[in-house]
């Protein structure tokens, strides 16, 4: 063996030599349950940041129970990601001094194409590299022909039961990337602002958006409020118009906010439309689609909604309207995707009901037929079901699945196509043999920030088009953060391209980096560092299998020994055993890794080779055991290093991965410890 471990000659061919061995594909073995995970879909947005390398929790998985002996099963596949490629791809045409709409609907959708497709064999690239078991061959994409077909069938009988429709409701509208965006995409942030106190004659409310003012229809009062209930009944002035408007009762006030009156926008706002539909109140826009005023604003027409809210305030003081202006920290929506602040607008959209299909996908984890790893999101998860509202799924883009009916222009959500991943990845609505055999899935293992994104919503439509659960665990990792904290975003430009860091130390370090002192729903900061005391480790593997290996004899079999050295270490290795196999069911990865990291490093080595470095001959069975059973417990977490040092050590050649002139089974196959 070289002297040194040079990952970047081993890692791409030991992979190449899994991938020719066919190691990833699992054969279907009626009776035999197999274990199945279907991949967090990446977006075709690029590449994937070190956030994403978080697979890593479910290559670590496919392979323990690779190793297991069962057929497993990792599909691989990725989402078109409406909303994200066509801004990019609009960001593209802008540098071009270009828009969709100067290119037209074909030529844009052909650079949508060609950006998603090359964004797939980037990110192929990329999970190949990270050493995912993945089987290629099942390779899925929200946007072709097979999923397209499952979007189109679950579309069709949403709507034929009644539970998809199309109404007038008030929506998160992006003015920047023109659409309609879900409530869970429409990101809240802490914001300064201002509380305006506004007269409407004898009545003073608080506002945080007077500009909207021009489209209010009535001003609300509880019915206990003390000081403002001899109003109701009356009509009182809309400041800065010749209209009056009606002071109406309703309990849905908060006495404690402001002056407990409010003015009702219903057009602009969830509360005020709800207001609006139980007093049956005119629905007048002032805010457009290209968030700025409309003629209902007179003078203040065209203007963007920041500079209006100045020219507003700016009148409403010159009329003496104006009683006193707070600072005000409030919650302020903002566009996933660009950042920009977002509209509440009334809109004609589509919507699925969801609360017939969000009650059933609460009573199967209340039933345990889903379990969530860590536990306390299970209330959390069932906290938002409980409360759910219809899900608006049309979006105004070009980029993505048409809404199966005649005349529309308008494309899904995106996460209406991958709500149906579990199931669609297997060909349904086709009876196919793999859809029969695979599904449904063992786990759904993800990042916690999506558990309503998709998870939620992957629980709800899976029951409803196939009235079983589509995995039996719901398994969430927590957040890659960098130094300051902050979340790894490819959109924000935060986090490190995985390729530059295993090109520098091996994907095996980056891989124990980021399992290590992660624990399930915590989040994980990783830094250079800890990168580099992986690499060392790997380092100390390699050392450690050449002190070994120089002493290979041809009889590679445990011998019983008597010396207290061996009879201590033998033990130590089953204790090992022992507690890895009970943290992974515990789907405790981040032990089992420190655990074998212990064992291995200050244990195996540390103490046992010096102990036997004068008695060589002698401890060399053991020494051999010992190194073929550690070898076994680290490959789940640095696959490359263990199966290109088990080579040597059992004398399998790499360039022809079916020719077993040894007798042995690669290591990716190899029996697990028990």
């Amino acid at each position: 063996m070289e002297k040194t471990y040079d990952p970047q000659k081993v890692e791409k061919q030991i992979y190449s030599f899994w991938e020719k061995g066919g190691y990833f594909i699992p054969k279907i073995q009626p009776g035999k349950k197999p274990f199945v995970i279907t991949i967090p879909l990446p977006n075709v947005t690029g590449g994937l940041h070190t956030g994403h390398a978080m697979f890593v929790v479910e290559d670590i998985m496919s392979r323990y129970h690779r190793m297991l002996g069962e057929p497993t099963l990792w599909l691989p596949g990725f989402d078109h990601a409406s909303i994200a490629v066509e801004y990019l791809v609009s960001k593209q045409l802008a540098k071009e001094r270009e828009t969709k709409q100067t290119v037209g609907r074909e030529v844009f959708l052909k650079r949508a194409h060609q950006f998603a497709d090359h964004s797939r064999k980037y990110i192929r690239e990329q999970l190949k590299l990270l050493g995912f078991s993945l089987d290629w061959t099942r390779e899925a994409y929200t946007m072709d022909e097979t999923r397209s077909q499952a979007v189109k069938e679950a579309f069709k009988r949403l709507y034929k039961k009644g539970l998809i429709y199309h109404g007038e409701r008030i929506i998160n509208w992006c003015p920047n990337c023109q659409t309609a965006i879900s409530d869970l995409e429409n990101n809240y942030e802490e914001e300064k602002g201002k509380l305006y106190f506004v007269k409407y004659g004898p009545v003073v409310i608080a506002t945080t958006r007077p500009e909207t003012m021009f489209a209010d229809v009535a001003i609300a009062i509880h019915p206990q409020h003390k000081k403002y209930k001899k109003f109701i009944g009356q009509s009182v002035p809309l400041p800065l118009t010749e209209r009056q408007i009606p002071v109406i009762a309703d309990k849905a006030v908060d006495l404690n906010f402001g002056t407990g009156a409010l003015k009702i926008t219903p057009a602009h706002d969830p509360l005020d439309f709800e207001i609006g539909q139980r007093h049956q109140l005119e629905k007048p826009v002032v805010v457009g689609l290209d968030g700025k005023l409309t003629k209902l604003a007179g003078q203040f027409a065209g203007l963007p909604v920041g500079k209006a809210k100045e020219a507003v305030v700016e009148a409403l003081q010159k009329a003496g309207l104006i009683v006193k202006i707070e600072d005000y920290q409030h919650s302020v929506g903002h566009c996933q995707r660009c950042g920009k602040i977002t509209e509440p607008l009334l809109s004609q959209q589509w919507f699925v009901k969801t609360k017939s299909l969000a009650e059933k996908a609460i009573k199967v984890v209340k039933e345990g037929q889903i379990k969530i790893v860590p536990k306390r999101f299970e209330k959390i998860y069932l906290n938002w079901l409980e409360n759910i509202r219809d899900w608006c799924i049309s979006r105004q883009l070009w980029w993505g699945h048409k809404i199966p009916l005649k005349e529309e222009e308008d494309v899904l959500d995106t996460w209406f196509s991958s709500s149906l991943w579990p199931i669609s990845v297997f060909g349904w609505p086709q009876k196919t043999k793999d859809l029969q055999y695979f599904y449904p899935t063992t786990v759904r293992e993800t990042g916690y920030d999506i558990l309503f994104f998709w998870v939620a919503r992957e629980i709800m439509m899976c029951l409803e088009m196939t009235n079983q659960v589509p995995y039996k665990t719901v398994y969430l990792h927590g957040l890659v953060r960098d130094e300051k904290g902050r979340k790894f975003s490819k959109t924000a430009g935060i986090g490190f391209d995985p390729l530059e860091i295993i090109e520098k130390y091996g994907a095996d370090a980056l891989r124990m980096s980021l399992v290590i002192g992660n624990a399930p729903g915590n989040d994980l900061k990783v830094e250079v560092g800890k990168i580099i005391a992986y690499r060392n480790f790997a380092n100390k593997i390699w050392n450690a299998a050449r002190f070994v290996l120089a002493q290979q004899t041809t009889n590679n079999k445990q011998q019983t020994t008597k010396h207290p050295d061996d009879q201590w270490i033998l033990k130590e290795t089953e204790k090992v055993v022992k507690k890895v196999n009970t943290l992974f069911k515990r789907y405790r990865f981040d032990l089992v890794a420190e655990e074998i990291y212990h064992f291995f490093w200050h244990v195996f080595c540390d103490k046992y080779i010096e102990m036997t470095k004068n008695r060589r001959e002698e401890a060399q069975p053991t020494l051999l055991y010992v190194l073929d059973r550690s070898l076994r417990l680290l490959h789940p977490f640095m696959p490359f290093i263990t199966e290109e040092v088990w080579c040597r050590l059992k004398n399998i050649s790499v360039e022809h991965p079916r020719r077993k002139a040894s007798g042995q089974n690669p290591l990716i196959i190899s029996s697990w410890p028990k």
